[in-house]
C-alpha cells in the first residue's frame, strides 16, 4: 500500500503562522503534524512508501524535514499560491501518476492531529477488500454543510456522499481520510474528466460510489481541528497522543 498526504495548502486562516511555513509540519507535543500520522501507520507495516505532495512555495520546508527519512518521496505540484492551487483531488491525481502507483492508497490530509491510531481503518480495509472511507457521528448540521456527509447503510455501505451540503441527509460526517482499492484508485482521471470536483478531497468519493462499493469504517477516536491560531494554541496545550488504538 502507498500513502499520499495532501500537504498543498496554504493555510490562509493561520497566517502570520503559516504565510511561509506549512501548516502539516507545525509542531503539536514533541513532533510535527505529520510526523504523528506517518509514525502511527508505519506500525501497521502495510504501507511501503509515503509520498507528501506539496506545493512550490513550501517544497524546501518538506525537503528539509525528509532528506534523513526513508520511504518518504516529496512532491511539488508546481503552484505557488492558494490562487492558483490544484485542489485535492488533481493532487492525488498528480501523485498517482508522477510515482506510477499501481497498488493500493491510503490518502490523508496532512493537518489533521488524532488521538487514535490508523492501524484500525487499514485492519478495516484489508477485510472488506474494497474502498473505504471514515465516518463520525456529528450533531450539529451546520458544522457537516462544511464537511463531507455520508449516507449508509446498516452494513457500513456507502450509498451517497455529498461536499458542504446545503441540507445533509444524515449525521455522518466524512473527515478526509480514505483508502482506495488499486482497482478504484485508477478511476480517478476518469472521474476529473467525467466533472468530479477537484477541490475537496471527497470529491472522487462522491462520483465514485455511485458505481462502486464503499464502505464507511466508524472513527474510534478525536480528530482535533487546526482552523486559526487560537485553536492551535488549545491543541498544543490539550493534545496527549495516541491515546486509543484500534
Amino acid at each position: 500500500m502507498k500513502c499520499i498526504i495532501l500537504a498543498a495548502g496554504y493555510a490562509t486562516r493561520l497566517y502570520p503562522l503559516t504565510q511561509n511555513f506549512p501548516k502539516p509540519l507545525l509542531e503539536v507535543g514533541n513532533k510535527t503534524i505529520v510526523d504523528w500520522l506517518i509514525d502511527d501507520i508505519k506500525t501497521a507495516n502495510t504501507v511501503d512508501e509515503f509520498i507528501v505532495v506539496s506545493n512550490h512555495k513550501f517544497v524546501k520546508h518538506f525537503n528539509d524535514w525528509a532528506k534523513d527519512k526513508k520511504n518518504i518521496t516529496i512532491l511539488d505540484d508546481g503552484t505557488d499560491s492558494n490562487d492558483n492551487r490544484l485542489g485535492a483531488v488533481k493532487d492525488i491525481e498528480f501523485a498517482i501518476e508522477r510515482c506510477n502507483i499501481d497498488d493500493d492508497v491510503m490518502v490523508l490530509a496532512g493537518d489533521n492531529v488524532l488521538d487514535f491510531s490508523m492501524c484500525g481503518f487499514i485492519d478495516y480495509f484489508n477485510n472488506k477488500h474494497k474502498t473505504c472511507v471514515m465516518r463520525y457521528y456529528e450533531e450539529d448540521k451546520a458544522k457537516i454543510s462544511k464537511s463531507g456527509c455520508l449516507v449508509i447503510d446498516t452494513a457500513d455501505k456507502v450509498h451517497e456522499m455529498m461536499e458542504k451540503p446545503k441540507a445533509p441527509k444524515s449525521n455522518w460526517c466524512c473527515p478526509p481520510f480514505y483508502i482506495y482499492s488499486k482497482e478504484d484508485a485508477k478511476k480517478i482521471n476518469k472521474a476529473i474528466d467525467e466533472g468530479a470536483g477537484v477541490d475537496a478531497p471527497g470529491s472522487f468519493i462522491a462520483w465514485l460510489c455511485k458505481m462502486a462499493d464503499i464502505y464507511a469504517f466508524e472513527m474510534p477516536g478525536h480528530r482535533y481541528d487546526i482552523g486559526n491560531l487560537e485553536s492551535y494554541e488549545r491543541v498544543k496545550a490539550e493534545y496527549r497522543g495516541m491515546l486509543s488504538g484500534k
